[in-house]
């Protein structure tokens, strides 16, 4: 091994043919070349790796976990990064770890009903393979077609099902993780219940790989719904829109997803997806999408109380479907961030939660934040537990703009009772926010916990908090 060296140093030729030993081939990345993707995320920042590993196994990571600890090797796991703040970008400089590799359904048992995983599965894949044995795993973040149990896991993803099922966390039951040093830990298990010990389970889940590596993941399952059922009600005024979804709830029920998009997002869709695709008419301006599930019997008596519970604030469209027809509502919802950049060339998002009954308050402020400086503040999300989806469209040279108008909407958040981040987690792009959030004494306590799983600082340093 080579010489230990302090963190930010690179690495030395002894320490890169180390690596190169422990993955061979494919496995270890070490040209500008190959290792450029994995620089970067989805929120854009892009550091360079000193090295890229891709794990196979446990072993590997073990090995991995033992090294970098004795070398003082900063490491950062990564999956699909479709993470929006910089999560696991190498800022710090080091090691990235791919667990891409690690991808296999190792068990579902539809009599205890988990699913046991590597951290490399898609979430999608995953779906579709319960759903195929009558079985139900609900989290459904938008990049779910794509993004890794393991990378839901570190962030504590989220999605429009989050209303009535709840997000990752509700669904963790057990981890098995590697510690820096290479000792191994198993949380939780295959029970629905375990109350012995501090939840070690859910402190993991959402610490967006500050804390340990994940090598396996015990998920919970439900049984599939039988049939589901959506409603889209367009309305003419954002009071309307969100006096509808309080009915919704007043009516007793509980979607198993509650969308908004707002008038700013209702224009830029028109724009991408032309009628009849975006079925609401001109005067549209806030959308209320529904879904709905249960036993088929029952479902149209649920579908027409929802109905009638939005009827009386006078939406200017209504269009219900099922089953497979739904398809086509909610790919109008999952088109926003396309749509987004039909107001601007250039954005700053952000993911804040506010107080359900804060909402109406929230929203119209941020829309007089960005007309106040020039640019355009739009909307959308799950409003059902007040997740909003917040973009700050500008073009360039009002970059200024724009981070005064995110600043002022972080503010407002916070002054409203809110959270910084409902989903996305803090990563690097939220960092220098988090001590208006969180106080001194909660972030010391953050900074000990962290200290006792990675007493050196080498997992995914600068992050988070």
């Amino acid at each position: 091994m080579g010489a230990a060296g302090p963190v930010g140093s690179g690495l030395t030729p002894a320490q890169q043919r180390t690596l190169a030993d422990l993955f061979p081939g494919e496995q270890g990345l070490f040209d500008p070349e190959s290792m450029l993707v994995y620089g970067m995320d989805a929120c854009r920042q892009q550091c360079m790796p000193w090295a890229v590993v891709r794990p196979a196994s446990e072993t590997q990571l073990v090995e991995l976990l033992r090294w970098a600890q004795a070398e003082r090797v900063p490491l950062f796991p990564r999956a699909r990064a479709t993470n929006t703040v910089g999560g696991c970008v190498p800022a710090a400089g080091g090691v990235v770890v791919s667990l891409l590799l690690m991808n296999r359904i190792l068990e579902i048992d539809d009599h205890d009903f988990v699913a046991v995983v590597e951290p490399g599965v898609i979430t999608g894949v995953l779906q579709q393979a319960v759903e195929a044995r009558g079985l139900f795993y609900p989290p459904d973040p938008a990049s779910g077609r794509m993004s890794s149990i393991g990378g839901n896991v570190a962030t504590c993803a989220g999605g429009m099902r989050a209303l009535k099922y709840g997000v990752t966390r509700d669904h963790v039951l057990g981890l098995r993780a590697v510690l820096p040093g290479g000792k191994i830990i198993q949380t939780g298990g295959r029970t629905h219940k375990n109350v012995v010990g501090l939840d070690l389970t859910r402190l993991l889940v959402g610490s967006e790989g500050t804390l340990a590596i994940f090598s396996q993941i015990i998920l919970k399952l439900q049984p599939k719904p039988q049939a589901t059922a959506s409603l889209l009600a367009a309305y003419a005024s954002m009071d309307a829109c969100l006096a509808a979804s309080r009915a919704v709830f007043a009516a007793g029920l509980l979607p198993a997803a509650m969308e908004f998009m707002g008038e700013g997002m209702c224009r830029c869709l028109e724009q991408l997806m032309p009628p009849p695709r975006v079925p609401w008419p001109a005067s549209t301006n806030a959308v209320l999408l529904l879904r709905l599930d249960g036993e088929a019997a029952c479902l149209p008596a649920v579908l027409a109380r929802a109905r009638e519970a939005v009827l009386p604030w006078g939406p200017v469209f209504l269009e219900e479907a099922q089953g497979t027809a739904e398809e086509a509502l909610w790919d109008i919802r999952r088109s926003i961030n396309p749509a987004s950049f039909k107001a601007g060339s250039k954005k700053l998002s952000d993911d804040v939660t506010l107080p359900r009954g804060k909402v109406l308050q929230a929203l119209s402020r941020f829309e007089a934040m960005g007309e106040a400086e020039g640019v355009r503040v739009l909307f959308a999300g799950h409003l059902g537990d007040g997740n909003m989806h917040v973009s700050v469209m500008h073009e360039p040279g009002q970059e200024d703009a724009a981070a005064r108008t995110k600043a002022a909407i972080q503010e407002t958040t916070l002054a409203l009772g809110g959270s910084l981040s409902g989903e996305h987690g803090i990563g690097l792009v939220k960092l220098g926010a988090v001590g208006r959030q969180l106080g001194e004494e909660e972030r010391r306590l953050m900074h000990q916990i962290k200290h006792a799983f990675d007493p050196l600082g080498i997992l995914n340093p600068g992050k988070a908090y």
